[in-house]
């Protein structure tokens, strides 16, 4: 008997008298992906991956999408939002001669784009489809290639795309759908120019399709900029917390405190096998590092927007692979990571912003897995999570702290610095990630060149006027 289909496991269930599991039917619905409309190439590829079953918001929005309408969807973290939109517009794609791409997606870190883009090859493997990822902080010349030969879909960051279009390289006349992902977090980093500007440089007659994890009211602006008629769709309430996903969270008043607890619950919980770890900052991610490699030494990674791509690239590699048991983190990293089985998040740092809270939770319990969120809280953090539980409408339980744990009143010099006192608000992140960045130290210098003329005045103390022409009237 095929046991495979959610309503006749969760009928078996209540036949049995065993509790009904609600995360099988938050996360997947009973529809099989060969009961949609879905290209046969695209069905092979996806057998062959393992995927049977689509989830809730792959099965809503497919059909409007691939009737050609402009869709918003809404779904958290690890509902499968990336199959969401690629299935549909690659069910739809059709070949053509024309050597510039029908499929633009735009994505707000690097190694989301890379993410998307190894998704869309893996289901256009049975098909004549060309891809490209493109993102800053590399060479422009090897995307410049990449564009200017045939290519159907590319994939990449805004300021990356600017620069490809601006330079001749990409050219969108045949751009048929546009494709804007965690568009929430698109506005957290402060690309609404860049948005703009790329909007105005693609054909007005087109699909536009907006997906994020959350609808605060500024991203409701934004996309009635982009379009005034779309469909919205919502795969579950945004802010809604991850049913299995189990929260926690401890009381710790500083650094040194927090420390000292997550090296304790590391050294005596052996499930915390693959374990994600949120810092508020790149200075507080780098300090946290130092101070956990000491006793962790090889296992673990630091991953944030200063780091170089190729390190970045190797310690999510590390951490997949197992090599790095734990990993630290910031926001704007952690939103392109898809690595499966993280058995824990740790919120070393609260954010500010309670919607990012259900971002971070997200990285665990995907699919069908069983995932934990573990809390630091401050006692100045207690203001977010207070708006963390009424944006969840779930209270998130305290636990004492462990026998063994050492708390300390000692601060460390980032407490005290301006720069971390300063609470961030959702689209001014100390961890920017922007395109603009601070200037490199040779790029620093400043021009200090004294003329001649004011070396002899120092010299002498006076103006010197010798040789000097006087002025007179001009002759006519």
């Amino acid at each position: 008997m095929n046991y495979s289909t959610p309503s006749l496991f969760l009928l078996l269930n209540v036949l049995k008298g065993l509790p009904l599991r609600r995360k099988a039917i938050i996360t997947m619905s009973a529809t099989r992906f060969d009961q949609l409309n879905i290209n046969k190439f695209i069905l092979r590829a996806l057998d062959a991956m393992g995927f049977e079953h689509a989830t809730t918001i792959q099965e809503k929005v497919f059909s409007p999408v691939k009737a050609g309408k402009d869709v918003v969807g809404i779904a958290q973290t690890g509902t499968g939002k990336t199959f969401a939109f690629l299935l549909p517009i690659l069910s739809n794609w059709e070949f053509t001669k024309s050597p510039y791409p029908q499929i633009l997606i735009l994505v707000p870190t690097r190694e989301l784009a890379v993410q998307v883009e190894e998704e869309v090859s893996k289901l256009t493997e049975n098909m004549n489809v060309v891809s490209a990822a493109v993102f800053g902080g590399v060479n422009m010349q090897n995307h410049r290639e990449a564009v200017s030969d045939r290519v159907d879909v590319v994939v990449g960051t805004p300021g990356r795309l600017m620069d490809l279009m601006l330079c001749g390289s990409l050219r969108t006349k045949d751009l048929k759908v546009l494709v804007i992902d965690e568009v929430d977090e698109m506005l957290n980093l402060g690309f609404r120019t860049q948005l703009r500007n790329i909007i105005e440089l693609i054909p007005e007659k087109r699909q536009n399709l907006m997906f994020s994890a959350t609808m605060i009211p500024e991203v409701e602006d934004l996309i009635h900029e982009f379009t005034a008629f779309y469909e919205k769709i919502e795969a579950a309430p945004s802010g809604a917390p991850l049913e299995n996903i189990d929260q926690i969270a401890y009381q710790a008043p500083n650094f040194n405190s927090k420390a000292n607890l997550l090296s304790y619950l590391l050294q005596e919980n052996l499930d915390m096998k693959k374990v994600l770890v949120f810092a508020g900052t790149r200075k507080m991610a780098d300090a946290l590092h130092k101070r956990m490699n000491d006793e962790f030494e090889d296992q673990v990674g630091v991953i944030h927007s200063s780091k170089a791509q190729n390190n970045r690239f190797n310690t999510v590699d590390r951490f997949g692979d197992g090599t790095y048991r734990f990993i630290i983190a910031t926001d704007i990293v952690a939103r392109g990571l898809d690595v499966q089985g993280v058995t824990h998040v740790v919120n070393f740092d609260l954010p500010s912003t309670a919607e990012q809270y259900v971002h971070r939770i997200g990285r665990t319990g995907r699919a069908e897995e069983k995932g934990s969120s573990i809390a630091f809280v401050s006692e100045k953090e207690m203001v977010y999570k207070e708006d963390i539980e009424n944006l969840m409408n779930f209270t998130i339980p305290i636990k004492e702290i462990p026998e063994g744990v050492h708390f300390t009143e000692e601060l460390i010099g980032l407490e005290t610095e301006k720069e971390h006192l300063a609470s961030s608000n959702f689209y001014k992140l100390d961890d920017s990630g922007t395109a603009f960045h601070e200037k490199a130290k040779k790029n620093q210098k400043v021009n200090t060149k004294v003329r001649h003329k004011d070396k002899m005045h120092q010299k002498y103390g006076k103006p010197q006027t010798r040789g000097v022409k006087p002025r007179g009237k001009k002759k006519r």
